[in-house]
């Protein structure tokens, strides 16, 4: 019986999935695994037994991923499964920037008397603002979002220059034709009217819009950041909207010095807040969870290798997640022989220090044969998962 511990509300479509075998739920102790959205898991303790935890959403900001990396959990994320969601917030920010919906709206609302319409008509040039087709549109980032906003604007008449120094195959199959490849940030900066940014924050891109970046952009840009707040230095941007360099600066991650100034349009954190795309993530994370409990399998891991070998009737499987050290896989070969195990099936991969090898075993394994595994010099975590049916 697979325990699962919930810490934030999980949707349904997601949870319903867990089979007889599972207790799911936000009072469950030593869980085998975690469910999380946004709740800090930061200084979380992480119990020993404690196997993966999937983050319902693309972030993982709110995860210890180096404490999970040493102590052998698996971090997932479900990336695009809210990719709609954020993409159609992202295009509704395109217009609010440009055309000062949000203060004409709020105009509105304090008008008095009964010659509203004369009011209105005499007022309204106040909220002029430019269209947004011919309009060259910077995309940072192509990944699941980045590559639906790009599309989208190109569908929408804009110019769409995208820069993405990592971008995967499958993106770039997915990538309209009319996107134009930008080959450096500098690109981005000196042509667009209006930059999107789509990047998870890292060492290198936190802080990325900066006084240096901002000083390069054209004067009246308009910035959109709906990725992490940490991507746009505070300062700065406040100084570029004081002196019009920044006409608007629209984000899903407002901070208090930015709240009341002209230009900033602060949006409260709605980019994955739709019944969709909360129903589409807890069902990806659920089956990422299902997959590596059940098979071993590793789905779009954050922290460990992505590693799927079918599984062989008849057969047990190890998993053994260790760091990547040479002669590892002959270490596991020989300790496998010397219990009277032989091997099946084998596959291995590596990330960086940390490394995956999953190996399907036929014979009967000794009592301590998680001890002895997991006594091997490089081996974080060790699993034996019963006989295939």
């Amino acid at each position: 019986m697979y325990q699962v511990k919930c810490f934030n509300k999980i949707s349904p479509a997601g949870t319903s999935r867990f089979g007889k075998n599972y207790v799911c739920g936000e009072a469950v102790e030593n869980p085998d695994a975690i469910l999380v959205r946004s709740a800090n898991m930061l200084d979380a303790e992480l119990p020993e037994n404690l196997l993966a935890i999937a983050r319902a959403g693309a972030g993982v900001n709110n995860i210890p991923l180096k404490r999970c990396s040493e102590q052998g959990i698996v971090v997932f994320n479900t990336p695009g499964a809210n990719a709609n969601a954020v993409k159609e917030l992202v295009l509704c920010a395109l217009f609010l920037s440009s055309r000062k919906i949000v203060s004409g709206i709020e105009w509105c609302k304090s008008l008095t008397g009964e010659d509203v319409a004369k009011q209105i008509e005499k007022g309204k040039s106040k909220f002029v603002g430019p269209e947004i087709a011919g309009k060259r549109l910077g995309v940072i980032g192509l990944g699941a979002i980045g590559v639906l906003v790009a599309n989208a604007a190109t569908g929408l008449g804009m110019q769409v220059f995208g820069y993405d120094p990592y971008l995967s195959v499958d993106a770039a199959w997915g990538l309209s034709r009319g996107v134009h490849h930008a080959r450096s940030l500098e690109e981005i900066w000196s042509a667009c009217d209006y930059i999107t940014l789509h990047v998870p924050q890292t060492p290198d891109t936190k802080g990325m819009i900066n006084a240096d970046s901002l000083g390069k952009m054209k004067n009246g840009v308009r910035i959109l950041n709906f990725a992490r707040g940490g991507l746009v230095e505070t300062v700065p941007m406040l100084e570029a909207l004081a002196t019009g360099k920044v006409a608007a600066y629209a984000t899903d991650f407002p901070v208090p010095a930015m709240l009341g100034v002209r230009g900033v349009l602060p949006v409260p954190h709605l980019g994955a807040s739709t019944p969709e795309s909360e129903d589409n993530c807890a069902r990806m994370a659920v089956d990422e969870l299902r997959e590596y409990l059940e098979n071993g399998n590793i789905m779009r891991s954050v922290n460990l290798p992505a590693l799927a070998m079918a599984r062989r009737p008849g057969s047990a499987r190890v998993c053994l997640i260790h760091r990547n050290l040479p002669n590892t896989i002959g270490a596991f070969a020989g300790k496998l022989a010397e219990m009277g195990l032989n091997i099946e099936n084998m596959q291995s991969k590596s990330r960086n220090e940390y490394a995956y090898t999953v190996l399907d075993v036929t014979g009967a394994f000794p009592e301590n044969a998680v001890e002895r595994l997991s006594n091997l010099e490089p081996v974080i975590r060790a699993r034996i998962l019963p006989q295939n049916a």
